[in-house]
């Protein structure tokens, strides 16, 4: 069964859409930093582990791309399911709002746990071990996991409003 979408100007403004760009902004913002990290680059690398800082492992290689792949569908995942790029036949929009609502899931509790963890690291209430990468931990606290949280919150603001615009699920 191939997805059908149809688009009216309605779909153009519905609730939800603007959290979805959103999410997908910054979605696609975290997978261009894995792009470049993946062809090679270098800045900021250091701030996510010393393991990642200076291997070139293929296992390593790997990762950055499996990463890239997923950081993308997922920075996507949302328009499709709020019809940014139009309406869904309603099998895959319940098929794809589970999927999306998942992702939220994951990318919220993800970012709220290591993001008050790493909070917690820096305030002093965890004593981080002896060898921990100390800029690392808090470039986690302060950017990379809040980053997650963020968008999770976004995407989820998406699904909730988007539910919103159908008239509740």
């Amino acid at each position: 069964m191939e997805p059908t979408l149809t688009r009216s100007r309605a779909d153009a403004r519905a609730p939800g859409l603007g959290a979805a760009w959103a999410a997908f902004a910054v979605g696609l913002l975290y997978a261009a930093i894995s792009v470049y990290w993946g062809l090679g680059g270098s800045w900021l690398l250091a701030t996510v582990g010393a393991s990642l800082a200076g291997t070139a492992s293929v296992a390593v290689r790997f990762a950055v791309w499996a990463a890239v792949v997923l950081k993308a569908i997922a920075a996507f995942l949302p328009l499709v399911t709020i019809g940014a790029l139009g309406r869904l036949s309603r099998g895959w929009e319940r098929w794809l709002r589970r999927l999306t609502w998942i992702e939220a899931l994951i990318l919220t509790g993800y970012g709220l746990v290591l993001t008050a963890a790493g909070l917690l690291v820096q305030s002093g209430v965890i004593a981080p071990a002896a060898n921990a990468d100390r800029r690392a931990l808090r470039w986690h606290a302060f950017l990379w996991d809040p980053w997650f949280l963020v968008w999770g919150l976004l995407v989820t603001i998406a699904l909730v409003q988007g539910r919103r615009r159908r008239g509740g699920v």
